[in-house]
């Protein structure tokens, strides 16, 4: 399993968006992920504190590589999320982890909590994520 989750590692860091964004992805067990982020301020909207779709970002992708860690042969697709905004942040690396809190056949709930660096949560979220019918074979970045 580990091969797998060091693939998703790879893919994740070749998506075209990453190259702006520059996230770092760890997935150290099946179901968990890790995701950190350095705030720059090309970030910021005019209040110069980091945009709500940077949080968003990053633990989307948390809880949606959870996901994906339980799944090795398909791409996963985030269903819905849902997000609470609790703490603006301006500088330094944001740490979001994502859990898989509960599974079916077809449907992967995954928790997420964003920090800043001192440990403070700055936010939170939880999502429902399927596999698609994309396979991760198919996928030239999944190697």
């Amino acid at each position: 399993m580990s091969e797998h989750f060091r693939r998703l590692e790879r893919m994740y860091a070749a998506a075209p968006i990453n190259q702006y964004f520059a996230p770092r992805l760890h997935i150290p067990e099946a179901g968990v992920a890790e995701l950190r982020l350095t705030i720059r301020p090309d970030f910021h909207h005019a209040a110069r504190a980091a945009h709500g779709a940077v949080y968003f970002k990053v633990l989307d992708d948390a809880t949606f590589f959870a996901a994906n860690s339980l799944v090795e042969d398909m791409f996963v697709v985030t269903v819905s999320f849902n997000i609470y905004l609790t703490r603006p942040v301006s500088e330094g690396e944001i740490v979001g982890r994502g859990r898989v809190v509960s599974r079916s056949k077809r449907l992967y709930l995954a928790e997420g909590v964003l920090e800043d660096e001192r440990g403070r949560e700055i936010a939170r979220g939880s999502g429902a994520f399927m596999p698609s019918t994309m396979s991760l074979a198919e996928l030239s970045a999944y190697r």
